[in-house]
């Protein structure tokens, strides 16, 4: 089986700018498709897991999320650096009207998009890793049994110094950014990174 990064979209891939409701308002984080070329060159898959309530809410159309989408591998591609797969819940429980308004099992911190990737991809999960900027993000790793990274972009600084300690959900690690999250998974589990292994790693473990 094989190991994945599963990664949250806003505020870990790109900038957190609230709904994206239109593809001009799409940002990749610097570093980003350095990271995920990093994830290209191991023997890990590069998997995106992100709700997009903003659907359910009516403040775009499902097909917006396909077009950021492609502007994301776009801009991934014009550095050498590509997603294997990309997940997303256009769902919320309590808002909009149906099929968005439901109660769906893809929705983070429940475990549908890992699980639907887990049987496409035959993905070891035990083995894997998922980065995000909130808390719920780390939740969701460890209720699928994978490790949580914390990012400290988008919402994640914020989250880790406001938050009461009861509520957090213990990260495996905290990282600047997506990069640094992705340097730390290849140092601890060993993994070949190709053309990357050439650069030093320069760790930043931090207090949890």
């Amino acid at each position: 089986m094989r190991r994945a990064i599963f990664i949250d979209r806003d505020g870990t891939i790109s900038e957190e700018v609230g709904y994206v409701n239109h593809v001009s308002r799409y940002k990749l984080m610097e570093r980003t498709a350095a990271a995920v070329k990093m994830i290209n060159e191991s023997d890990y898959l590069a998997v995106v897991v992100t709700n997009q309530a903003g659907v359910a809410r009516g403040y775009f159309k499902e097909d917006m999320i396909t077009r950021v989408h492609e502007r994301m591998e776009q801009l991934l591609a014009a550095e050498g650096a590509r997603f294997d797969k990309i997940y997303y819940c256009p769902h919320h429980p309590d808002v909009g009207e149906p099929p968005y308004r439901k109660s769906c099992d893809c929705r983070k911190p429940k475990t549908g998009m890992i699980d639907q990737a887990k049987e496409e991809l035959g993905i070891d999960v035990s083995n894997s890793f998922v980065i995000g900027d909130k808390f719920s993000d780390v939740a969701f790793a460890h209720k699928v049994g994978a490790k949580g990274i914390l990012v400290l972009t988008g919402y994640g600084r914020g989250e880790y110094e406001y938050a009461d300690d009861q509520l957090k959900a213990k990260p495996d690690h905290i990282a600047e950014d997506l990069y640094d999250a992705v340097e730390w998974i290849m140092k601890e589990q060993g993994s070949r990174v190709g053309a990357a292994a050439s650069h030093p790693i320069k760790e930043q473990e931090k207090e949890l």
